[in-house]
Parts: C-alpha cells; structure tokens; sequence
C-alpha cells in the first residue's frame, strides 16, 4: 500500500508515500503537522498526478536543504513548496498542503535508508482508509491542476500531463 523508493541523487535517503481516502480528521491532522508532532509532509492528492511528482520535489528539497538553500523552516514543507509552480509560500501551503476540509490525504516522509521507519505512528493518527499510493490518480483534480499550472492543448498533444507539472516546478526557481 505505502511506496517507499530510494533517492537518485541521495542514495542514502528513502521517500515513503502513504495515500488515505476517506479522511475525516484533516484539521486535526494539519495542526499536529503545524506543532510538528507528525514528521512528515501532508499534501493535498487532489492536486497530484502521480507519486514521481512527489518524488521530485522531495529530491529537490533534499538537495536545497543539503546546500542550505531552503526556502521555507523544513524538509517537509520545502517538499510542499517545490510542487507548487511558483514561488509564492503561502499559495503552495493554500493549493498543496492539506487543508482542514480535505477528504483525502498523501503522507511523505524521509529517512534515511538503513533506518527502518515504522508508519503506525501515522496509520494511527488518520482517521481514513490507506489506499495503495500508485492509485492517487483517483483523487486527481485534472481541472485544477491545468488551471494552475496554465498548461496548454499544445502541450498535451505533445507530452502528458505530468511532463507538463514536473517541467513547471524543475524550472521556477529559474524563471
């Protein structure tokens, strides 16, 4: 049910996605994120296309907090802010961090590999059913994410979907 892969470009961390439907404690959830008293990123599934999205910015927020370029306080609402397309904090804590309404929710964490990281800490805490991870696609607001990420009819004839996303959050710290 949970994906936990290996990092590229960190070889020596592990990402573990866990997926839940169903939620009804998202507000509870997202205030024991804010006290940090769940170590781990809480992210709106509506609004991702596939766990590789989740992936990259994962990576990408491992890599800025090893360079000590982080934009935000921590490795996990870094990860947050790198799925966004913009630079704007507080709007990619509004479209990707789970809001306390939200009826489903993706868990990420990171660790290091040869540490074994138990999850019923989390499993115990989310009042949800867990999903497999490779089935978020359900929940996917396909709509919204156009919308956000102003992707074109151009750009879905051309690739998919989520080259389009993944393109966008690789290249805004460029642009």
């Amino acid at each position: 049910m949970q994906l936990t892969q290996k990092l590229d470009l960190f070889p020596e961390y592990v990402v573990t996605q866990l997926l839940f439907k169903d939620v009804k404690n998202a507000a509870d959830l997202r205030k024991s994120a804010i006290a940090q008293e769940i170590s781990g990123a809480l992210i709106n599934p509506a609004m991702i296309v596939d766990p590789f999205q989740i992936l990259v910015a994962a990576n990408k927020a491992l890599h800025v907090q090893k360079v000590g370029k982080m934009k935000t306080r921590s490795l996990y609402s870094e990860i947050i802010f790198n799925l966004s397309p913009t630079n704007n904090i507080s709007e990619a804590f509004k479209k990707f961090g789970l809001s306390d309404g939200d009826g489903a929710v993706a868990v990420v964490l990171v660790h290091a590999a040869e540490e074994t990281r138990s999850t019923d800490d989390i499993l115990a805490k989310v009042d949800g059913q867990q999903i497999p991870v490779n089935q978020i696609s359900c929940l996917t607001d396909v709509a919204k994410i156009k919308k956000l990420f102003k992707i074109t009819p151009q750009e879905e004839h051309s690739g998919t979907l989520l080259d389009a996303v993944i393109c966008r959050m690789a290249i805004k710290d460029v642009l």
